[in-house]
C-alpha cells in the first residue's frame, strides 16, 4: 500500500466509519507509523473510536501499526518541539487536532501528510479549500463531524415520520 492510500484510509477512519469503507489491500510485512500532536490525553473519547476503526480495517497497534505515544496531552508550548521529533522519526502520517498543533506540524514538514481536525481549516488559513487543500495538509472541520453525528441521530426519527 502506498503512503497516499494509507493517509486516505486514516482520514476515513477519522471522519467516520461510513467514509472508511475503502478496504485497501495491505502491503505484507509493512509497519505503518502514526505520529500525533494533541493537547488532549489518549484516554479522551475520540481516540478509542479511532483505534477501534483502524483495527477493524486491519491496522492493529503493536502489530502493523506503531503509534507515537508521546504526542498526547501536550501543552501548547510543547507542540513545535514534538512536531520536530515526529518528523525525525520518519512517521507516515501526522494526526493533529486544533489550529496550534496543525501549524506546528506545517512548520516542520512539507512532505509528510498532515491529517487534521479543527473548527474551520479554511477560515483559520490552514488550507486554501477543503476540496483542494494544496500542500501536505488535509482534514475535516469539527463542525461537519458534529453535524454528521446529529444527522445520524435524527435519521431513525425521520424514517418513522415518513412511515
Amino acid at each position: 500500500m502506498r503512503r497516499r492510500e494509507f493517509v486516505t484510509l486514516i482520514g476515513g477512519a477519522v471522519v467516520s466509519s461510513t467514509t472508511a469503507q475503502l478496504l485497501i489491500a495491505q502491503e505484507g510485512g509493512r509497519t505503518y507509523r502514526l505520529g500525533g500532536l494533541y493537547l488532549t490525553q489518549r484516554a479522551s473519547p475520540q481516540y478509542p473510536a479511532l483505534f477501534d476503526e483502524l483495527q477493524r480495517l486491519g491496522f492493529v497497534e503493536g502489530q502493523n501499526l506503531l503509534v507515537d505515544g508521546h504526542g498526547y496531552g501536550l501543552r501548547a508550548d510543547q507542540l513545535a518541539e514534538h512536531a520536530s521529533e515526529v518528523v525525525k522519526a520518519q512517521i507516515d502520517v501526522i494526526l493533529c487536532a486544533g489550529d496550534a498543533a496543525i501549524r506546528a506540524a506545517q512548520q516542520v514538514t512539507k512532505t509528510i501528510p498532515i491529517l487534521a481536525v479543527t473548527d474551520d481549516m479554511v477560515g483559520s488559513g490552514l488550507v486554501r479549500s477543503l476540496a483542494k487543500p494544496d500542500g501536505n495538509t488535509t482534514g475535516v472541520n469539527a463542525d461537519r463531524i458534529a453535524a454528521r453525528a446529529r444527522q445520524a441521530a435524527v435519521q431513525p426519527q425521520r424514517r418513522r415520520a415518513a412511515i
